[in-house]
């Protein structure tokens, strides 16, 4: 079927689709390049290349304007969150694998709904509550490697610990956004926030970014990071968006269960192979929660 021809709906559930696997693949990518370059100087740089997307389709679009970067320690706030976020990222993908780190990733719609109450006092469906409880479930079931005794002594990875506290990180921002954001297009506040994460990352990590031999990184660094960069960052926010308008927030928010599974494609697809059959255990949990927060409320 063309894509005239589909609804509205139908588009934005395309989009997520589009979104999820593109997000998955940051994971799968990531991990190949997460012991050639330090983290905050890529994490840097790929904001760099983002930005100067995101800057230019503000330009052309909405606009640029200086009134619309008023109190600007909101985008400080937000962009020193996100950076945290990514560099923790790819600490974790140091030692995790990347199933392992997606698995971490599914707690995030927990997280959020708990920042979400806290910040913004915003409550959810008891269906929606337990789906959210069994997607937690399949996760931690695969970030414990389906070993009961690892998880009830929670044995955690130091490589899934330190992406867990980035998620905590990515949690509070996504309320954040809207608590701190006055009305200006989602185009410029996210080309503000990126620019004020490269002020934080270039404070912070000054001497990760001057000590790093750019000239001397291998080539797989480089397409790693401007697939992060356009797709992994890029066209997905404009996927984001553009679903954000035609779904309900908590089916946008459903697709992040798919990650684990789409990465589990990247991962064969590149050879590494797939997980023991155990572990797909969780994944077939999360599948389920997903399938719950798409089926609409009666």
């Amino acid at each position: 079927m063309a894509l005239s021809g589909l609804s509205e709906a139908a588009r934005g559930h395309l989009a997520m689709l589009s979104f999820s696997v593109l997000v998955a693949g940051s994971f799968s990518f990531g991990s190949l390049i997460a012991n050639d370059i330090d983290p905050v100087a890529l994490t840097a740089i790929r904001f760099v290349i983002a930005g100067a997307v995101i800057g230019t389709a503000a330009a052309l679009g909405p606009g640029l304007r200086m009134h619309q970067f008023r109190a600007p320690w909101r985008f400080l706030v937000l962009g020193g969150i996100f950076a945290c976020y990514f560099v923790l990222m790819f600490e974790g993908l140091k030692t995790a694998a990347p199933v392992s780190t997606a698995a971490v990733f599914t707690l995030t719609p927990v997280l959020s709904a708990l920042f979400g109450w806290l910040i913004l006092r915003q409550v959810m469906t008891p269906r929606m509550a337990l789906a959210l409880a069994i997607g937690a479930g399949g996760a931690l079931w695969v970030i414990f490697r389906a070993d009961l005794g690892a998880l009830l002594a929670f044995d955690l990875g130091r490589g899934e610990a330190v992406f867990l506290i980035g998620c905590v990180a990515h949690a509070v921002y996504t309320p954040l956004v809207r608590r701190l954001n006055r009305g200006e297009p989602a185009l410029v506040f996210t080309f503000g926030m990126m620019l004020a994460a490269l002020v934080v990352l270039g404070i912070y990590g000054f001497d990760a970014i001057r000590d790093t031999a750019w000239g001397a990184l291998p080539g797989r660094v480089w397409w790693v990071l401007f697939y992060l960069a356009i797709c992994a960052s890029s066209m997905t926010f404009v996927l984001l968006q553009y679903a954000a308008l035609r779904l309900p927030s908590a089916k946008v928010m459903a697709y992040t269960y798919l990650t684990p599974t789409w990465v589990i494609g990247w991962e064969v697809v590149l050879g590494h192979g797939a997980p023991r059959p155990l572990i797909l255990g969780g994944i077939g949990l999360t599948m389920l929660a997903l399938a719950m927060l798409l089926k609409n409320e009666g």
